[in-house]
C-alpha cells in the first residue's frame, strides 16, 4: 500500500469515528465545538504528512484559511489552504515546483481531504487583501499549519500594519446589511440557512473578525476582558454558536455533502437526531411536529444572536470611534447618542419600569432617531424579567402600548423593534405564543409573528402617501379612514390564536376584546376590531370561491359585514393580509376579484337592491361606447348578443364584452348571412381562439369560440397543461345557437418578455387543438415542489348543489403541481359535466379551487360518490 492510501485509510477511518461522536451526542451542545476542532486536527496532522511526501523545502509555509482557520471544521466544509511562498518564488517560472505543488493537491484529494487552495507570495497576499474585504477575512483567520514559522509571521506583522479596523468594520458591517437583505432581515424564513440567514453563524464570526481587526479580542472571552460583553452575554453567545454549529453540523451529516439549510426535507431528520419527536401540546392537545420542536428552539437562538450581535458591534463601534458619540438629552431618563436612543444609567428600568415602553414611545416620536445604542440594548436584555403579569396589567403601561399603536408614524418599525428585544412578547403575552410559530399550510413563507408584523406594515402603508403607487384603491380608502390605528390593532390580532386547535379566528376575537376592554378602547371600535379579527378570512373566501355574478352572493355578503364602514376596513385588511402571506401567492387577478366583491357590495349597502336588468343593461351601454371607439360598424353586435343569455352579462364586465364582441360579430354576421343565402346553417369552418395580454396586468387572456362539445373544458386544460400555462381563473359559457364561448385567465414563466410569441402561438395551436378529434391527452406528470412532499394535504373534495338546487357547486382542495387542474378536468369530462364558472386559487404550494358544474349524473347519489372518488383518486396521485 503506497504512503498516500496509508493516510486516506487512516484519515478516512478517524474522521468516521469523530462524525459518529457527534451523531450520537443526541440534544447536547457540549462536546460539539470540541468534535469540530478534532476533524481540523485530523486534517492537519494528515496535511503535515502530505507536505513532508511532497518534499518542500524550509522556505515555504502552508496556512489554514477561512473557516479552516478558525480550527473548526464542519463535516462537509471545505479545507481552505494557502501555500505561501517566499518572495521571488513563482511556480510558472519554476516547472519543477509546479509540478510539485501541482502532486501535492491532488495527494490532498486522494486522501480524502476536499480543499479549496490558493498560492501566493507575501506582496500578493497583501495587494489581494487591500483590494477585496473577503480576502481580508478569510486571511485574518489564518494560522500556520506546517512550514517556515519565520515567514508565517512576517505575513502576520504585516497583514496587521495593512489593515484599517475603521475601514473593515464599515466594508464587514456593510457586508453584514445586504447578507440580511438577501433574507429579508428576518431570522424567521421556514427555511433558514443556520449560516449566513440573519442570526446564524455567519453573524457571530463577524463580530470576531471585526473585534480581531480592532485588537480587542480573538474569543468571547476576549470580548469580556476587554469590556465589550459582559460575563452572561458571552455565557449566551457561546451556548447559541453551539447549538448552530450542532445544526450545521447534522444538516451536513444527514444530506450527506455541504448543507447549511434547514430546508424542510432535512427538518425532521435533524429534529430527530436531537431526540425530539412528535407529541401533543399539553394546552391544545395537537400534535407537535418534531420539526418544529427544533425550528421553535432554532429561531429563539437565532433572535438571540441577532440582539447580541447588534450590541456586540455597536460596543466595538464605539471604541472605534469614540469622540463622534455625543450625548443630547431627550428628557430626564434617556438622552440621544449617534441617532440612537440611550438610556440615562444602566439600571434605569429597573429604577423606572414604566421606560420600557416609554422607549419605543420615545422611538417612533423623536425626530432623528433610528435605533437603540448597546446600552440600551443590554438594559433591555436584563430587564426582561421585569414584564410580569404586574407589568402588563399596570394602567400607565397600558395607556403607553396603546399610545405606541395610536401614533400617526413610525408603528412598523417600533412593534418591530420590540419584538426583535422581546418586549413585544413579553408584553402582549397572547403574542409570545406564536413567536418563531411555523405555518405548515404551504403558502405562508414567514413565522406566525412575522407574517403579523409584516401584515401591519402593509395596512400601514396604505396610510402613506410615499405607497400610494402600489394599491391606489387601498390608498385611496386610507385616505378617508379617521382610524388606522383600529386596523393596526385588527393586524396584530388577526392570528395571534394559530395554532391552538379550534378556529383561529374565533380565538383571536376573543383576545382582541379582552386586549380592548383592558385598553379602554371604546365600544364600537371594539366592535369593528372584534369583527374585523372573527372575519378577516371571510372576504378572500367570498372573492375567490364565490360567483360574484350572482345578487344573492352579494346580497349575502353585504349583510354579514353590515355597512360601508365594516366594509371598507375588512377590505383593507384582506388586502394586506393575503400580500403577507408570500411574495407568490397576491397577483393582479385576485386584485381584481377583491376590488370587485368590494364594488357590488357598495352598490348593495347603498340601499340598491341588487337588480341583474339594471346591471346588465349599464355593461351593455359601457361595452358599445367602447366599440364605437374602435370604429365597430353600427349594431355590428347584435347577431352575437342575440346569441347571449343574462348569465354570461352578469358573469363577464364591459370590457371583456366588447373585446369578445369585436373578435367575433364579423364572423357570426358572415355566418349568419351564409346560413340565410343557403338555407342551410352554416357554421365557422374551425374554432376562434384570441389572445391578448391579461387586462388586470398579468399572464394572457384567452377566449375561444367553438361548437360546444362534452369535453370542451378538459381539452383545452389539457392543451394549456401540454403548453406549460397555469390557468388563473376560467369563465365557460354556451350560447344560444350551441357554441360555447369561453375566458381563460393563464400565467407561464415567460409572460410579459415574449408575449407576441406567445400569443400567436397559442392562437395557431390552440385552434389546431380543438379543430382535430380524438382522445384526451395522457396527463403530464407534473413535478411536486419540495415543501408540497415535506407537508402533503389530504385531498378534499365537495361536491353540492347550490341553493337554487339548478347547478352544482363542487370545491377541490389539494398540493399543488402542474396539470391538476387538467386532471380534475378528465374527470367531469369523463361523466359528461359541463363546467359553467372554474375559479383557481392557488395558495402557495396549495390550491383551493371552485367550479359551478352542470350534468344528468349529478342526480343520482351513486354516480356523486363515483365522481368525487375519482376525484379524489386524481388529486392524491
Amino acid at each position: 500500500m503506497s504512503d498516500v492510501q496509508a493516510l486516506r485509510a487512516h484519515y478516512l477511518h478517524e474522521k468516521s469515528l469523530l462524525l459518529q461522536a457527534v451523531r450520537d451526542s443526541g440534544a447536547s451542545t457540549r462536546g460539539v465545538r470540541k468534535a469540530l476542532q478534532d476533524l481540523s486536527q485530523l486534517s492537519d496532522a494528515t496535511l503535515r504528512s502530505l507536505w513532508t511526501l511532497s518534499g518542500f523545502t524550509a522556505s515555504f509555509a502552508l496556512l489554514a484559511v477561512g473557516g479552516f482557520g478558525r480550527g473548526e471544521l464542519f463535516p462537509h466544509s471545505d479545507i481552505d489552504v494557502l501555500l505561501l511562498l517566499p518572495e521571488g518564488v513563482s511556480p510558472e517560472l519554476d516547472p519543477a515546483l509546479k509540478a510539485r505543488i501541482e502532486g501535492f493537491i491532488g495527494n490532498c484529494w486522494d486522501t480524502g481531504l476536499e480543499i479549496g487552495s490558493s498560492v501566493r507570495t507575501l506582496e500578493e497576499c497583501i495587494a489581494e487583501a487591500s483590494k477585496d474585504v473577503t480576502v481580508q477575512t478569510s486571511l485574518i483567520e489564518s494560522r500556520l499549519v506546517t512550514g517556515d514559522a519565520r515567514l508565517f509571521a512576517e505575513f502576520s506583522t504585516r497583514l496587521s500594519t495593512a489593515f484599517d479596523p475603521r475601514t473593515f468594520f464599515v466594508a464587514k458591517t456593510l457586508e453584514m446589511r445586504q447578507r440580511h437583505n438577501k433574507f429579508e432581515n428576518t431570522p424567521y424564513a421556514l427555511e433558514p440557512n443556520c449560516k449566513e440567514s440573519p442570526g446564524g453563524l455567519r453573524d457571530l464570526q463577524t463580530i470576531l473578525w471585526v473585534a480581531k481587526a480592532a485588537k480587542l479580542g480573538k474569543s468571547w472571552d476576549d470580548l469580556v476582558r476587554s469590556g465589550i460583553a459582559t460575563p452572561h452575554e458571552a455565557k449566551q453567545l457561546k451556548r447559541n454558536e453551539s447549538l448552530l454549529c450542532l445544526i450545521r453540523a447534522r444538516l451536513h451529516l444527514i444530506a450527506q455533502r455541504r448543507e447549511d439549510r434547514l430546508v424542510f426535507d432535512l427538518q425532521t431528520a435533524v429534529a430527530e437526531s436531537f431526540g425530539y419527536q412528535t407529541v401533543s401540546d399539553d394546552e391544545t392537545g395537537l400534535p407537535v411536529r418534531s420539526s418544529e420542536a427544533l425550528m421553535r428552539r432554532y429561531y429563539w437562538a437565532a433572535k438571540a444572536v441577532c440582539q447580541l450581535n447588534q450590541i456586540m458591534l455597536l460596543n466595538i463601534e464605539e471604541r472605534l470611534n469614540p469622540s463622534t458619540h455625543t450625548l443630547r438629552p431627550i428628557n430626564e431618563r434617556f438622552f440621544e447618542k449617534a441617532g440612537m436612543i440611550e438610556v440615562s444609567s444602566d439600571d434605569l428600568y429597573h429604577r423606572h419600569p414604566h421606560a420600557i415602553l416609554e422607549t419605543f414611545l420615545l422611538y417612533q416620536t423623536t425626530a432623528g432617531l433610528h435605533g437603540l445604542s448597546a446600552r440600551t440594548l443590554r438594559a433591555l436584555y436584563s430587564a426582561r424579567g421585569l414584564m410580569t403579569a404586574k407589568f402588563r396589567n399596570d394602567p400607565v403601561n397600558r395607556a403607553t402600548f396603546l399610545g405606541i399603536l395610536q401614533q400617526p408614524a413610525g408603528i412598523t418599525h417600533a412593534l418591530r423593534l420590540m419584538n426583535d428585544t422581546s418586549v413585544l412578547g413579553r408584553y402582549l403575552w397572547v403574542f409570545r405564543r406564536i413567536v418563531g410559530q411555523m405555518q405548515h399550510d404551504l403558502f405562508h413563507v414567514y413565522t406566525v409573528d412575522q407574517h403579523i408584523l409584516m401584515v401591519l406594515r402593509n395596512v400601514r402603508r396604505f396610510f402613506m402617501a410615499e405607497h400610494a403607487h402600489e394599491y391606489p384603491a387601498c390608498s385611496q380608502l386610507g385616505a378617508g379612514w379617521d382610524k388606522p390605528w383600529i386596523l393596526f390593532v385588527a393586524a396584530l390580532f388577526h392570528d395571534i390564536a394559530k395554532g391552538r386547535g379550534g378556529d383561529h379566528s374565533d380565538l383571536g376575537a376573543l383576545e382582541v376584546r379582552r386586549f380592548c376592554s383592558q385598553h379602554g378602547i371604546g365600544r364600537e371600535d371594539s366592535k369593528l376590531i372584534e369583527f374585523l379579527v372573527n372575519e378577516h378570512l371571510t372576504m378572500s373566501r367570498v372573492a375567490q370561491k364565490a360567483d360574484l355574478s350572482d345578487p344573492d352572493v352579494i346580497a349575502d355578503f353585504a349583510k354579514r359585514v353590515g355597512n360601508e364602514r365594516y366594509l371598507t376596513a375588512l377590505y383593507l385588511l384582506t388586502v394586506a393580509d393575503i400580500r403577507g402571506t408570500s411574495p407568490k401567492v397576491w397577483n393582479a387577478w385576485k386584485g381584481k376579484l377583491l376590488e370587485d366583491l368590494y364594488r357590488y357590495t357598495i352598490r348593495a349597502l347603498g340601499g340598491r337592491a341588487p337588480d341583474p336588468g339594471a346591471e346588465i343593461e349599464a355593461r351593455k351601454r359601457e361595452a358599445l361606447v367602447m366599440l364605437a371607439l374602435h370604429a365597430q360598424p353600427f349594431e355590428s353586435h347584435k347577431a352575437l348578443w342575440s346569441t347571449l343569455d343574462v348569465g354570461y352579462f352578469m358573469r363577464h364586465d364591459a370590457a371583456d364584452i366588447a373585446w369578445h364582441t369585436r373578435q367575433l360579430s364579423r364572423h357570426i354576421s358572415l355566418n349568419a348571412a351564409q346560413a340565410a343565402s343557403n338555407t342551410a346553417e352554416a357554421k365557422p369552418v374551425k374554432p376562434i381562439v384570441r389572445a391578448r395580454l391579461s387586462p388586470v396586468g398579468e399572464g394572457l387572456q384567452v377566449m375561444v369560440y367553438t361548437p360546444d362539445q362534452p369535453d370542451l373544458f378538459a381539452r383545452i386544460c389539457g392543451f394549456f397543461d401540454q403548453a406549460g400555462f397555469s390557468i388563473v381563473d376560467a369563465k365557460v359559457h354556451t350560447a344560444g345557437n350551441g357554441y360555447a364561448l369561453d375566458t381563460f385567465q393563464v400565467v407561464t414563466a415567460m409572460l410579459p418578455e415574449h408575449y407576441r410569441e406567445l400569443t400567436s402561438m397559442v392562437e395557431n395551436d390552440l385552434d389546431h387543438t380543438l379543430a382535430q378529434q380524438g382522445p384526451l391527452p395522457t396527463p403530464s406528470r407534473g413535478r411536486v415542489s419540495r415543501r408540497v412532499k415535506s407537508f402533503p394535504i389530504a385531498p378534499r373534495v365537495d361536491l353540492r348543489p347550490d341553493e337554487k338546487a339548478q347547478r352544482w357547486l363542487l370545491s377541490i382542495s389539494a398540493s399543488d403541481r402542474a396539470g391538476l387542474l387538467y386532471l380534475v378536468a378528465r374527470v367531469l369530462a369523463k361523466h359528461n359535466l359541463s363546467v359553467q364558472l372554474a375559479k383557481v386559487t392557488t395558495l402557495g404550494e396549495r390550491v383551493e379551487d371552485s367550479f359551478l358544474v352542470q350534468g344528468p349524473e349529478l342526480q343520482y347519489n351513486r354516480k356523486q360518490i363515483e365522481i368525487e372518488t375519482e376525484l379524489l383518486q386524481a388529486l392524491a396521485a
